[in-house]
């Protein structure tokens, strides 16, 4: 990004006098808090594209597949645990009453 001013630019700018101008010293006082933020801009313009090229260069962190939390379970181990589950419910008499 190529800007047209610089902070010495600004510095250097001159300006013509008029019978009702304004104040010289307010404007040198203004220009200088605009240097002053210029400066700050640049600054952080250049600290940001460093960051930005240094991203760039770095290879990506590989993910790893996410894992289930439990091993999934067959249907044979499902109607196993529901049969336990009976049992510890009701009791040893699982099926059909007499």
């Amino acid at each position: 990004m190529q800007t047209e001013l610089t902070a010495e630019a600004i510095y250097k700018q001159e300006f013509k006098t008029a019978l009702r101008g304004y104040s010289q010293e307010e404007v040198d006082q203004f220009l200088d808090v605009v240097i002053r933020d210029y400066e700050k801009m640049m600054k952080e313009i250049e600290r940001l594209q460093k960051e930005n090229d240094s991203l760039r260069r770095e290879p990506a962190p590989v993910s790893e597949p996410a894992k289930p939390a439990q091993p999934v379970a067959s249907n044979y181990d499902m109607l196993r645990r529901i049969s336990n589950l009976e049992k510890a419910v009701f009791g040893k008499q699982v099926g059909p009453s007499e």
